[in-house]
């Protein structure tokens, strides 16, 4: 059930007059456009002898396998067999698989199931909004998804991790409060420190007042969000894209408010984004490498680990095909940053 939502594959600009190969959930898919430039996603490989369609070319919007030259119209089915002399109404049924497709927000979603659990993908809900300074970037992590969006979610690693750029420990407690959603679940941090930290020097200068929520939406979101009482704001919002059982594509789009101009501070805190997510490759692939090397993962979970109950327990519900967890329910925790 999981393969029945949207799931990011590229950016639209990578997609233009040729072919791009990706692998989503084991499926190797190629993308290209068709005649009237509609984005088109199929199977990767022709049916004559298995050969990647995705090296081959695409002409008036169909794509010519590279070996004998069948070709696929944006439906998936072959259209033309050069060495038979077949071509149109005279083809047989020979078709490869086709999956939904759809542009959105200058990205590429892909939907491996015959019927979406719904009918668009998730927005990124500040990007390319007046007021609003975004840049994208896209990472491969040596991780499932669960694993990439606890680690993007869980606050207290930060300060180890990421120590002196995003947070430092303090020893300072800090009120957390859980809340279960319609979609996932967040959590909401009250008395948060911010010193010693090189992306809150930037961003939240003096003793502005910070509304702080993380956010898991169900199956493969996070979305972290900053908010000062002097009007800054800031935003990630981060979209896991599973190409196989150990790695995931993550698709992340950074949004900022700022009083001053939006594309001065993007050229220092761009690069300082680039190197928190670096430490965060970094550290998952450790744990990838030591799960591996001891047979499976052996977690011990406690209160401070806020959302990894709710993410898996979201995810697992989706793939049992059972109800979801209940709505409307909270937990006060209390932690140290």
């Amino acid at each position: 059930m999981l393969e029945a939502y949207w799931y990011i594959v590229s950016e639209s600009n990578k997609l233009r007059d040729r072919t791009v190969a990706i692998t989503v959930y084991g499926r190797h898919l190629v993308f290209f456009r068709d005649k009237t430039g509609l984005p088109v996603a199929l199977e990767n490989r022709c049916r004559h002898r298995n050969v990647p369609l995705s090296d081959g070319s695409v002409c008036e919007g169909r794509i010519r396998c590279p070996y004998h030259g069948w070709v696929y119209d944006s439906d998936g089915k072959v259209s033309e067999i050069p060495a038979s002399g077949i071509t149109g109404s005279n083809m047989t049924q020979t078709s490869v698989s086709r999956y939904h497709c759809i542009e959105q927000q200058g990205y590429l979603w892909v939907c491996l199931s015959h019927i979406p659990v719904c009918d668009k993908p998730p927005v990124f809900p500040f990007l390319e909004q007046p007021g609003w300074t975004s840049f994208r970037m896209k990472t491969r992590f040596h991780a499932t998804v669960e694993a990439c969006l606890e680690n993007f979610l869980d606050c207290p690693h930060a300060a180890h991790v990421h120590r002196g750029w995003f947070r430092s420990h303090l020893n300072k407690k800090v009120r957390a409060i859980v809340r279960t959603l319609e979609d996932g679940a967040e959590a909401e941090f009250f008395e948060e420190p911010r010193e010693k930290s090189a992306v809150w020097s930037l961003l939240s200068p003096g003793k502005t007042t910070m509304k702080h929520t993380d956010r898991f939406i169900a199956p493969a979101t996070s979305q972290v969000d900053y908010q000062f009482d002097n009007g800054m704001a800031y935003s990630i919002t981060s979209c896991c894209t599973p190409v196989d059982s150990g790695q995931t594509e993550v698709f992340t789009v950074i949004s900022f408010r700022v009083k001053w101009l939006g594309q001065l501070v993007k050229l220092y805190f761009k690069p300082l984004a680039k190197t928190i997510i670096r430490q965060d490759v970094a550290i998952l692939d450790q744990q990838s490498r030591n799960i591996a090397r001891f047979g499976g993962p052996d977690f011990v979970v406690t209160d401070t680990d806020l959302l990894h109950h709710h993410i898996h327990a979201w995810r697992k519900a989706i793939v049992d095909g059972e109800k979801p967890p209940e709505a409307g329910i909270e937990k006060h925790i209390e932690l140290y940053f």
